[in-house]
């Protein structure tokens, strides 16, 4: 089932990517980017990233004259200057060091295990010691570049994703531009650390992926088929074809026919974490999915996945459309419905409220890199469509939620990611919002989310966004009763929310956000 919700067309599909700016001629990024803006009347051309920026941060497809006309008049805070309501207070931020410090080493997506966090950074991750709030402190840093490194871990493994390409599978590679087009000679895909000695990780195993992986989602708790007796995790792999000509990626010999619609599954026996391998490669969408429109992305594979195992529901966030899918039996995932909205330029993450009745969908319109929290975008781009999955075969749309601040023009800012606080009876989600900050809000009624509180800097640097300015909250969870953010530049910030429902949400033993588990199991 295909659902369109009919709402007015005003978006801005993730169209520069930074990939396709790096392979692609100038011609056929000008094109596409002259289709998509000629019809509604939202700025029509690119700031090309530097070459470190692989992530979709850098698909923001905005002249400096364009940002300039967008109406920021409502913004006052400056570089250096927080706000926030009075509920939420900043009690602790460990700044980025070493290998992971660099303007460009970017913060990405956050883990947790009992006392620790685990952040994912485009130059390896971070395995912090969150015991005290105040003084988080650093047990060890991985140097192992490979952009975005997003995170999970279970037991005594971590891992992390490699969505850019690299001149080998360890940890001593470098990387390849997509302009050089080194065909099949290249690696990205999924790295597995044993974490054993906290002080030390390993590496212990490099799985190949088509097409990368953006990102990934565990399955636990399965009975392995690789190794029968032994107990296995499934890693669900997300990536998407960002580059028509990128090798295993459906494309490469024909670009107009490119297509990615699958995603990778990875068995790993716990018995024997060095035996992970591919064991299936689904297609989602048959079809190919939604064609994509003047204002949205074509589907080409998806974003994010957030499985729910124990209602056999996943989530997806698929470029151009919302899916849900039946995940019953784990090693064959089939999407029973799908919704697509004319408002969402790039479907990128989904959340589950906690009885699994209502997602959470967010848009990152401009890919994360441009502004788009201004009176001239709107309410209704960048934000959160808000789902009723009561009858996942029939979703219906319920609201959208955007934070109703205005940021400066220098500020990249859009919905991202969050997770909801383990409540019985009520849904409650933080999220970040890049230099927006982050964001708490109420959607138990998904018909009428409200704000609960907010915390926000001021713009990182009072310039243009580039690769070196870009900042701002990447994730932003609930965790043992505090709110932990992996700032891009800023590290790691700790709040606490002063509302009494904190003290009603659950102590949760670990935190992999894209797997998602009923309140009944903690």
């Amino acid at each position: 089932m295909l659902l369109a919700v009919p709402l007015p067309a005003a978006a801005h599909p993730e169209v520069c990517d930074s990939k396709e700016l790096e392979s692609g001629s100038s011609s056929q990024i000008s094109q596409l980017a002259s289709k998509v803006f000629s019809s509604i009347n939202v700025f029509a051309s690119f700031l090309a990233p530097p070459p470190q920026l692989l992530h979709e941060s850098a698909e923001q497809c905005f002249t400096d004259d364009e940002i300039a006309a967008m109406d920021d008049s409502g913004a006052d805070l400056q570089p250096g200057e927080t706000d926030s309501s009075r509920n939420i207070r900043l009690i602790g931020n460990l700044r980025k060091t070493g290998p992971l410090a660099g303007d460009t080493s970017y913060n990405s997506d956050l883990a947790f295990w009992g006392k620790y966090a685990i952040q994912g950074n485009y130059e390896g991750f971070q395995i912090t010691n969150i015991s005290s709030r105040r003084h988080p402190r650093i047990v060890a840093q991985v140097d192992c570049p490979g952009s975005q490194n997003d995170v999970s871990v279970w037991e005594n493994l971590i891992f992390t994703s490699t969505d850019s390409r690299r001149t080998n599978d360890g940890c001593d590679s470098e990387s390849i531009p997509t302009a050089e087009d080194p065909g099949e000679d290249y690696w990205e895909g999924m790295k597995i650390f044993d974490w054993s000695d906290r002080d030390n990780p390993v590496l212990i195993k490099s799985i190949d992926t088509d097409c990368g992986s953006h990102t990934h989602t565990l399955l636990t708790g399965l009975e392995s088929t690789l190794i029968p007796g032994s107990e296995a995790v499934l890693i669900y792999v997300s990536s998407y074809d960002t580059a028509p000509t990128k090798a295993r990626c459906g494309g490469q010999e024909d670009p107009d026919e490119a297509r990615h619609d699958k995603i990778s599954i990875i068995e790993v026996p716990l018995d024997d974490p060095t035996g992970a391998e591919v064991v299936a490669e689904p297609v989602l969408f048959p079809d190919g999915g939604f064609p994509g429109s003047d204002t949205t992305s074509e589907t080409r594979g998806c974003h994010d996945i957030t499985a729910y195992q124990a209602i056999d529901l996943a989530a997806g966030a698929c470029m151009g459309q919302g899916s849900i899918i039946d995940i019953s039996d784990p090693w064959a995932p089939e999407v029973i419905s799908s919704v697509t909205d004319s408002n969402f330029a790039f479907w990128h993450s989904a959340t589950f409220s906690n009885d699994g009745k209502t997602v959470v969908f967010t848009d990152e319109l401009g890919g994360g890199g441009g502004p788009t929290c201004n009176p001239t975008v709107g309410s209704r781009r960048g934000a959160n469509g808000i789902y009723d999955v009561s009858d996942p075969a029939n979703p219906e749309f319920a609201s959208y939620y955007k934070i109703p601040r205005t940021q400066r023009n220098s500020e990249n800012r859009v919905a991202h990611n969050g997770n909801v606080l383990p409540v019985r009876g009520r849904d409650i989600m933080v999220q970040a919002w890049y230099q927006g900050g982050l964001s708490v809000f109420d959607f138990s009624d998904p018909y009428e989310p409200r704000e609960l509180g907010w915390w926000e800097r001021g713009p990182f640097k009072d310039e243009p966004i580039s690769g070196e300015s870009l900042s701002g909250a990447w994730s932003s969870y609930w965790y043992r009763g505090s709110i932990f953010t992996n700032e891009i530049q800023e590290g790691l910030d700790v709040h606490i929310f002063r509302e009494p429902v904190r003290k009603r949400a659950k102590t949760l033993p670990y935190l992999n956000v894209q797997t998602q588990e009923p309140l009944r199991r903690h």
